[in-house]
């Protein structure tokens, strides 16, 4: 924030309403009122409400993309938006749909109004008894600092990002049989980009952008995507992939190189996911090359996939190292952040699951005369454990569904879950860092691309379809896990 308000010519510090900002506020300020005010701003965000109300409101913009897509939807055929968004997708139907989230939700709840309970107990304790959203992550860091004695901001010094790029690039090497070395002298759109090359057996398979700062005016967030597709052209030529993987990390400070958090380290590892799918296709057509043609509630299960090797303990060991020694991080920190995986999984899995019903919702119900907001109260309260307050417009900032491809579909993050819990349970059950399962992954899935039905590669991979239950017990949400 100094640095941010320094690079406008300002004094003191600049809280801006880009992620890493608002996030740092929301989680280590102390001042309760600061936390109010920046939470209000952002939540608020492009809408009726809050300090800039009516200025830029998306609301009468997001009625008319739901009646264009209604309208679009029609013309094709379909009863709803969500009918023709499930016609290229995974999942066979919006019941299908709605019940494997409404199923989701049902087995969720209880853990996660238990969370909210030890939660409000906690933040009594500290003198606040009336706890608000722009409480929540502020306490709950304070919890996990005291329950786990580990905060993210004490892990940053063990994940230098030259160590994370080095350990992850050990791990897929590893699995996937490529060897990856980055090449120099390159023009990139900016001088923190760096350029990668991937080659299998000494030949050339695929090259890749790394844009991994936060700067002024660029596109907050994290993502993946496709420069150029692999495929044969015309003249016989294979032409390799390329893709762009960007993420909108703290860069380097005052002397030290970039440290990230494990949730970043985490946020890495699934665009790099991402990366790898489009990079490792075997497909010569285009539109089915890589990513490209994959439904889309199948497209996360690479990239999810790989943040597993975030939290065992051998992918950590090649991942982490003190910025300044190289000691690799503390057994007792690693059992800490381990115990501390799962805390809140709960209150995460409802929060993902009231975006999940709320998107799809909307467009299968648009035009039966409620509004955006009515239909985010009503899931809500199927759903939700905590109430933000009246003022929060989160539709209107919900980038995602109004302005990215996840329109009927953000259900795709939960289902692939599903996917990536149940393949990775596969390497638990035969060596997390195996050689052979790792390349029969990259075979049944990364290799195929779009070029089959995805529970067909799936079931070629894992020799069955897949089950929910990996993924209730790696988030702390069986009755085994919770034993």
């Amino acid at each position: 924030m100094a640095a941010a308000a320094q690079a406008k010519g300002l004094e003191g510090w600049l809280i801006t309403l880009e992620f890493p900002s608002y996030y740092a506020v929301m989680t280590y300020a102390q001042d309760r009122a600061l936390r109010e005010e920046v939470y209000a701003a952002y939540c608020t965000r492009a809408s009726d409400q809050g300090p800039n109300a009516g200025q830029n409101d998306n609301g009468p913009v997001m009625e008319q993309i739901l009646d264009l897509r209604q309208e679009l939807a029609q013309l094709l055929g379909y009863a709803s938006f969500s009918e023709l968004s499930l016609a290229t997708k995974m999942a066979e139907s919006s019941d299908q749909v709605l019940s494997f989230l409404r199923d989701l939700a049902k087995r969720s709840k209880p853990f996660a109004a238990q969370d909210l309970q030890q939660l409000k107990a906690y933040a009594a304790e500290q003198g606040c008894a009336d706890l608000q959203s722009w409480d929540s992550g502020f306490y709950g860091e304070k919890l996990r600092e005291q329950r786990y004695s580990v905060s993210q901001e004490a892990l940053r010094a063990y994940f230098p990002i030259d160590k994370v790029l080095g350990g992850l690039f050990a791990i897929v090497q590893r699995l996937y049989g490529i060897e990856i070395a980055e090449q120099k002298g390159f023009d990139t759109w900016h001088p923190d980009v760096r350029l990668f090359e991937i080659k299998e057996n000494g030949q050339h398979v695929g090259r890749f952008f790394f844009d991994l700062y936060a700067r002024a005016n660029k596109r907050g967030g994290a993502w993946m995507d496709g420069a150029r597709d692999r495929r044969r052209t015309v003249d016989g030529v294979l032409q390799s992939p390329v893709a762009n993987l960007v993420c909108n990390f703290t860069p380097a400070d005052s002397g030290k190189p970039a440290l990230l958090t494990h949730d970043e380290v985490t946020t890495l590892f699934h665009e790099f996911g991402h990366g790898l799918h489009h990079l490792l296709t075997r497909v010569e057509h285009a539109g089915v090359s890589g990513i490209n043609g994959v439904a889309w509630d199948a497209v996360e299960l690479p990239s999810q996939f790989m943040e597993n090797w975030c939290w065992e303990p051998e992918g950590l060991a090649l991942i982490s190292g003190h910025y300044e020694t190289g000691e690799p991080l503390p057994q007792d920190l690693l059992e800490k952040m381990l115990a501390a995986k799962n805390f809140q999984s709960g209150l995460m899995m409802v929060r993902q699951l009231e975006f999940s019903l709320f998107d799809f919702e909307l467009h299968a119900t648009h035009g039966d005369g409620r509004s955006v907001a009515q239909v985010l109260e009503g899931v809500r309260d199927e759903v939700s454990v905590m109430r933000p307050p009246a003022y929060n417009r989160f539709p209107n900032s919900f980038a995602h569904i109004f302005a990215g491809g996840y329109a009927a579909g953000y259900y795709s993050y939960k289902w692939a879950e599903v996917l990536s819990a149940d393949a990775f349970s596969k390497f638990e059950e035969e060596g997390v860092l195996n050689a052979e399962t790792g390349r029969a992954f990259r075979e049944a899935i990364l290799a195929r691309g779009g070029s089959q039905a995805p529970m067909v590669l799936f079931v070629d991979f894992r020799g069955r379809a897949p089950t929910i239950d990996a993924l209730l017990r790696h988030s702390g949400l069986s009755e085994d896990a919770a034993a």
